[in-house]
């Protein structure tokens, strides 16, 4: 949970004297650095593990008691905003569909591993996420980091606008049809709540490279169940904007 590194840093620099109402608090990774130099494990110290907070229940205990999260607003640079910063994974109850693979051959190497890629690639080839969009076109044309052009949008509980460019984001596989674009973020473990960025960041950064309706996805394998989430921003300047939209579970025979 990263309890203590991120207790200093509030100490060192009062966020928790901050008013949160008036503005979120920008930190740099130099004010981290120089916050946590003392601590001697790297866990306690490596900006990119202590700045990880994906989860509600990932965040450290001052950011919980707070109501606060974390965004990145451009390399090294970071706010912290109060407010609501993730969305559930709501429970999908409809029926599970017994699916038949589009393949008339079996995949030998899906079975080697047990990765979120490789199981995202599986229900892709075997065309489950054509299937769940309705979409025979799509093709796989992303994948990997890249790095956000610059956009603004309003979060948090106070919507204070938010200037951001040059923050990496990852996307671990992007389908793009004749009609649309997919982005998918893949999970392969029991997923409750995921930090909004991960689906937003991606969003406005596709947003601004196609007139093309981009959809956002979220995918899990739990077991046997090829899981995915749709969701949509009503607001594309809105953070808070995100919405379920519908989701299907698979179970490949």
């Amino acid at each position: 949970m990263h309890d203590r590194p991120w207790q200093t840093i509030f100490e060192k620099y009062a966020i928790d004297q901050h008013d949160f109402s008036e503005s979120p608090f920008q930190l740099s990774a130099r004010q981290i650095k120089q916050a946590t130099n003392h601590f001697t494990t790297t866990s306690e110290r490596e900006i990119r593990i202590i700045c990880k907070q994906d989860t509600r229940e990932s965040r450290p205990e001052v950011f919980v008691k707070n109501d606060l999260f974390l965004l990145p607003t451009k390399n090294g640079e970071f706010i912290i905003i109060e407010g609501e910063g993730y969305v559930d994974m709501p429970e999908l109850t409809n029926p599970i569909i017994e699916y038949d693979s589009k393949l008339d051959f079996e995949l030998e190497s899906s079975k080697v591993g047990n990765s979120e890629m490789q199981h995202l690639d599986y229900a892709y080839a075997s065309s489950i996420i054509r299937t769940f969009l309705d979409d025979p076109t799509l093709v796989l044309t992303i994948r990997g980091r890249k790095y956000t052009p610059k956009f603004d949008f309003i979060a948090g509980r106070y919507s204070h606008k938010i200037s951001t460019g040059g923050v990496q984001t990852e996307v671990d596989a992007g389908y793009e049809g004749r009609e649309q674009i997919a982005l998918v973020e893949a999970k392969n473990s029991e997923t409750k709540n995921t930090i909004i960025r991960q689906l937003y960041y991606p969003y406005r950064q596709w947003k601004s490279c196609t007139n093309k309706p981009v959809k956002i996805l979220f995918f899990e394998k739990r077991e046997m169940i090829y899981s995915v989430w749709l969701f949509e921003f009503n607001d594309v300047n809105n953070y808070n904007s995100i919405s379920f939209v519908g989701g299907t579970r698979y179970k490949l025979l």
